[in-house]
């Protein structure tokens, strides 16, 4: 009997121990990485701010434990590059400092927009500093409109960009549309480039890639196409490869005024009231406008000199070239490719000048006269040869933009890759 007692306890201790589930084991979650400015953050601490009114870099370091010796150093070294001088209030600012307990600052890292950043990395004994972009994702959207008002209401109503406007009005068709004239339902469709950080952040308007416009029940195409294979720069083209752009713009600053015409015969009482030609073409603005190269061209001089002060020269090909005087900054040096419409330099008063404007000269076969009574001539047209890829590379983009409804907007489109090479 004692012996069936002693199997039975047995037997019953072994089930017992069948009958225990193993426990899991716990595996310690990994942390995700985490990476920004092109540094893995969970390496340190990070202090996200926004510079306040008054305060400098100096006082930001401060704070973050890095002593005052060091900062002179690192500001001295990298000035060059970064002024920390410059920095305004309001812009954001991530510090990166040791992830212990001194928890003092190793990056300081300025953004200047959504994109745009410097970074300043003390981490070792010599400071230095770079320029650096966020990673920007571009997706192609449409966008459509009827105008009843205006075309910004029509634009602007619809939540899209304004920027949209501004292309429409002062880039595409601002030699082909009065757009101070524009009719009730004229109509209009873009596809164009919406820019992305992290995705879903957007950061502004890219390209816009194709357009139409339908003013007076008349059609007006537009494709981005590169067909100058020397400066390589790109135009908009209508569907029968007509180059929308006329080649020169009437003058170098927006909303200006002239105060003062070429005259070979001008007189001034200053110099006894002698004959003195004026051999440009003043247009007054307020210091610090922006200048623009009236067409494409190549800077072939960008210096200051005697009553000229601050200029810059572009000559646009073999029969054309322009300057730009009196500027207070230049914006380009000798060498650069300019497009139309780029900004070049900055309205001043340098040189020989009473008051603030830019003095426009204009060339044509070497001998100076005067823009505003010249017959201009249009863009270049498209070479022959050029016009079956064209025609091609608009294909695609014609059919997406004819697809287009006009009561919707903001759709995400794909168009084949060979359609975007330009």
């Amino acid at each position: 009997m004692k012996n069936l007692i002693i199997l039975f306890l047995f037997v019953s201790f072994i089930s017992c121990k069948t009958d225990e589930k193993p426990q899991a084991s716990i595996v310690p979650e990994t942390p995700k990485i985490v990476k920004e400015f092109g540094f893995k953050l969970n390496n340190f601490k990070v202090i996200n701010d926004t510079i306040k009114p008054g305060e400098n870099f100096s006082e930001i370091l401060d704070r973050n434990h890095v002593d005052y010796p060091r900062v002179l150093e690192i500001v001295n070294k990298i000035r060059d590059t970064f002024n920390v001088r410059k920095i305004k209030s309001g812009i954001p600012y991530t510090v990166l400092a040791k992830n212990d307990s001194t928890e003092q600052a190793q990056v300081f890292i300025y953004q200047h927009s959504k994109v745009r950043y410097t970074v300043v990395d003390f981490r070792d004994s010599i400071p230095v500093a770079y320029h650096g972009k966020k990673p920007v994702k571009t997706v192609l959207k449409t966008a459509s409109g009827i105008i009843t008002t205006h075309l910004s209401d029509a634009v602007e109503s619809q939540g899209l960009s304004s920027y949209l406007t501004y292309k429409m009005a002062d880039d595409i068709y601002a030699w082909t549309i009065d757009f101070s004239r524009l009719q009730k339902n004229d109509k209009f469709k873009l596809i164009y480039e919406q820019l992305y950080i992290n995705d879903t952040i957007p950061v502004g308007i890219g390209e816009i890639k194709a357009a139409y416009f339908e003013h007076g029940n008349q059609p007006f195409y537009a494709f981005k196409y590169v067909a100058d294979t020397i400066l390589n720069i790109p135009d908009y083209f209508d569907d029968e490869a007509t180059n929308l752009r006329r080649q020169f713009l009437k003058m170098p600053v927006k909303f200006s005024r002239i105060s003062s015409r070429y005259n070979l015969k001008r007189r001034i009482a200053l110099y006894g009231n002698r004959v003195r030609p004026h051999k440009g073409t003043d247009f007054a603005a307020p210091i610090g406008t922006p200048i623009m190269a009236t067409a494409n061209g190549t800077v072939t001089e960008s210096r200051r000199k005697g009553g000229n002060g601050n200029y810059v020269k572009i000559r646009h090909n073999a029969t054309y070239s322009t300057q730009y005087l009196h500027m207070s900054r230049r914006a380009v040096k000798v060498g650069d490719v300019v497009k139309q419409g780029d900004v070049i330099g900055y309205i001043g008063m340098t040189g020989n000048t009473s008051g603030p404007h830019v003095c426009y000269r204009f060339w044509k076969n070497g001998r100076q006269v005067d823009p505003l009574k010249e017959k201009l001539p249009a863009a270049e047209p498209m070479k022959e040869n050029i016009k079956p890829h064209y025609f091609e590379f608009i294909k695609s983009l014609k059919e997406q933009i004819d697809a287009i409804n006009y009561s919707t907007i903001d759709n995400e489109i794909i168009i084949p890759k060979k359609e975007l090479q330009s």
